[in-house]
């Protein structure tokens, strides 16, 4: 029996280790070898003539963003792009605000209108019914482009066998100490990084809404249904053969949740996504199927989205069982440093309720809140399972 527990303790903490730490050891690792024996990939040369840079269409999929539209379109006119070579669409999925009536105050915008809310899926799916570039740029109504995203996303697009790209997510505090915003920041720092080093390797594993594009010639559609229909949509790009560029010199800046409860929601609805994702994707685990896919995969999203979070909680039972059952001196250190984690989580929760400030205790806070959604969001898939929408999350 207490070899048996042992055997689960060391796989679980294997698993938790290799998930959050060791890939990304392992991909630095793999990049550095990489480096020694073959060429980087340079970097294209964007054309000088404005006229020779491709028609692109930037998409807004949205729903009730009356309050964010001004501040969009100031955005957008900021953009280092020709006009002439950019149409901006907006596409209002059940929209029942003001928001096509301030729309329609822009010349240069294209609205695409669906009196019924379907999802954000069938929004793009209508929206693409109305495009005429082959690329398309999709970004949310609530984050801020840098003025040469565009141009930046184009030049990755030069790139062999590029038919998708992924810009970079940046979180913002609205105000000094806002705990969830600075969690979240820190947690997208990290999970660039992984994209980057992914892009590098072979591919980015899947792209977020805030800021991407896709080749149209090689565009295939999500499920109405899908949840992460951005994930969705670039994964099926690329288990379609092709890759999945991500550069941080395209970025999407927005503000963090207003609140825990409303981070809570959009993390409930990522877990659940993910979930659905991976069995709609499962044949990318097959390493004989898909060699240069399943291990990045895999090791990035799948193992999240699904058993390591189980690991993670498993762990503290099973060291106080082995504790009791040994004591041994490595169970011993072993369960202080997990009873150190917990209570540096559980008082930066305590301070981020008081108000107080400690950037270092919201990282195992944060990272302890986005593993118990992945928990949250099986009830959030069976509720939601037949249908893409949600209620989307206030942002701080």
């Amino acid at each position: 029996m207490v070899i048996t527990l042992k055997i689960i303790f060391w796989l679980c903490l294997a698993l938790v280790v290799y998930t959050y730490v060791g890939y990304g050891a392992v991909l630095y690792i793999i990049l550095k070898v990489k480096n020694i024996f073959f060429r980087r990939e340079t970097t294209p040369i964007l054309p000088l003539d404005p006229q020779l840079l491709p028609d692109v269409t930037l998409m807004i999929c949205a729903y009730n963003e009356a309050d964010v539209i001004e501040e969009k379109m100031q955005n957008i006119r900021a953009l280092n792009y020709p006009q002439d070579k950019l149409c901006v669409m907006w596409v209002t999925d059940g929209s029942n605000d003001n928001s096509n009536e301030l729309l329609q105050a822009y010349p240069e915008v294209k609205l695409v209108y669906s009196p019924e809310r379907k999802g954000k899926a069938a929004a793009m799916q209508h929206g693409l019914q109305e495009n005429k570039a082959e690329y398309v740029i999709f970004t949310d109504a609530n984050t801020m482009l840098n003025a040469d995203a565009i141009r930046e996303i184009v030049r990755q697009f030069m790139k062999k066998n590029v038919s998708c790209v992924s810009g970079e997510k940046r979180v913002a505090a609205r105000h000094a100490g806002q705990a969830t915003a600075e969690g979240e920041g820190v947690y997208w720092k990290y999970e660039s990084m992984l994209k980057r080093w992914d892009s590098e390797l072979y591919s980015a594993m899947g792209a977020a809404g805030e800021l991407f594009a896709v080749r149209m010639s090689h565009y295939l559609p999500a499920p109405s249904n899908a949840l992460l229909d951005d994930f969705m949509m670039s994964m099926l790009i690329l288990k379609d053969g092709h890759r999945i560029a991500y550069t941080n010199e395209a970025y999407a800046t927005e503000y963090g949740s207003a609140s825990t409860a409303e981070e809570s929601k959009r993390k409930r609805r990522i877990a659940a996504g993910g979930l659905q994702s991976i069995w709609w994707l499962r044949s990318l685990m097959n390493p004989f199927a898909y060699p240069k896919v399943a291990f990045q995969y895999v090791s990035h999203r799948v193992l999240r989205w699904s058993i390591t979070p189980l690991a993670l909680f498993a762990l503290f039972p099973l060291n106080l069982l082995l504790l009791f059952a040994s004591g041994s001196l490595i169970y011993q250190l072993l369960f202080l440093l997990q009873l150190f984690f917990y209570l540096s989580a559980l008082t930066g929760h305590i301070l981020k309720v008081s108000g107080r400030r400690n950037k270092l205790l919201y990282i195992p806070c944060y990272f302890l809140f986005m593993n118990l959604n992945v928990f949250l969001g099986i009830g959030y898939l069976m509720s939601h399972k037949d249908s893409g929408t949600w209620e989307k999350a206030r942002r701080g």
